[in-house]
């Protein structure tokens, strides 16, 4: 029997990303949708007709067994409230990033996890990215030797600020661009280099009326030896490479975004032919000056997280991300906040 899903947000979390990888991975079943938005509701109608719709989490929680594993893509600063609730309502939880707003509210979800024994997953679909996949197999393989310097980055041309909680300078909602794309950021860098040492940042808010980060460089020192340098801006005019990784062998650089979230946004998903395939064209260059040559992009598949929590929950394997690397992530972002409040360079942990 398939596991009974239950979405909490239909916005584009859940729209463009859950909804979509949850009905196509073998093994769950999207049971139900909470969203109050009448026009959300029509839109899960149209896609998901035999999707039940609840206009709130209470009547969800109030269903008692009839559901297998809850997902939470609401606004940041519910993350945790509603995570809490589906752990102490006996339901294991798919958490979208970032976790927390703090990584003290982090660490006592995983201590509330533990208690009961039920995973909190987070949502960390980046690393399931093709040219981040190919980083990752390039690094494994020791195609480039020993790296050095891991640059990556998430840059945008959005001079001006939309209205939203996303926007929002309360620290409660976790709002900027530190914690959206730099959540995915860190994460890429601590999955391939773990934890770091130190951290250094420069955070500004730069377009006109913006009251949260719209620009941010973050150093991360892991252990080794090895640096990540990321650049995240909503206020780049011009994009830099999405990858460059230098090794003391070779190095590794492509440009361009992973294809999987237009795809989405289109509808498309995993189960259509050539999804995640990255156009030829597209391929990043492994090697040195003068001696380079492409090196095909692995294929996108955010399906394989889901996949994982399936794997989790019916066999009892390792989530397909850990909970405490979302935990060091967050660590990692408050570190960075204060680098830039003090212009030092700080280590990061409670």
């Amino acid at each position: 029997m398939d596991l009974r899903v239950a979405l909490i947000g239909y916005g584009t979390g859940g729209s463009v990303f859950h909804a979509p990888l949850v009905s196509a991975v073998p093994g769950l079943r999207l049971a139900a949708v909470v969203t109050g938005n009448p026009e959300r509701q029509r839109a899960v109608r149209e896609r998901y007709p035999e999707t039940r719709i609840l206009d709130s989490a209470d009547r969800l929680w109030e269903a008692g067994g009839a559901y297998d594993l809850v997902v939470v893509t609401a606004p940041n600063r519910q993350h945790v409230p509603l995570a809490r609730t589906a752990l102490t309502s006996g339901l294991p939880v798919v958490l979208d990033k970032p976790v927390a707003a703090t990584a003290a509210d982090a660490r006592s979800l995983a201590a509330l996890s533990a208690v009961r024994g039920l995973p909190v997953i987070p949502f960390h679909n980046r690393r399931w990215d093709g040219d981040f996949r190919t980083v990752r197999r390039l690094v494994d393989e020791g195609a480039l030797g020993g790296v050095l310097r891991f640059e990556s980055r998430f840059e945008r041309w959005r001079p001006k600020v939309k209205a939203g909680w996303k926007e929002s300078g309360d620290p409660r909602d976790a709002g900027g661009i530190l914690y959206d794309l730099g959540s995915h950021l860190i994460d890429q860098a601590i999955a391939l280099f773990g934890r770091p040492e130190r951290v250094y940042a420069e955070i500004d808010a730069r377009r006109p009326g913006a009251a949260a980060p719209d620009d941010v460089f973050v150093a991360l020192a892991h252990a080794g030896g090895v640096r990540s340098h990321l650049w995240m801006s909503a206020t780049a005019a011009r994009l830099g490479p999405r990858f460059r990784v230098l090794g003391d062998r070779a190095a590794y650089e492509v440009f361009g975004m992973d294809g999987q979230e237009d795809a989405l946004r289109a509808g498309r998903t995993p189960a259509d032919p050539g999804f995640g395939v990255a156009d030829p064209e597209a391929y990043g260059r492994v090697g040195t000056p003068g001696d380079e040559r492409p090196e095909p992009t692995e294929d996108g598949a955010y399906q394989e997280f889901y996949a994982g929590v399936v794997r989790t929950l019916r066999d009892g394997a390792p989530p397909p991300v850990a909970l405490a690397d979302a935990i060091a992530g967050l660590e990692a972002v408050e570190a960075a906040i204060r680098s830039s409040r003090e212009a030092a360079v700080v280590a990061p942990g409670p």
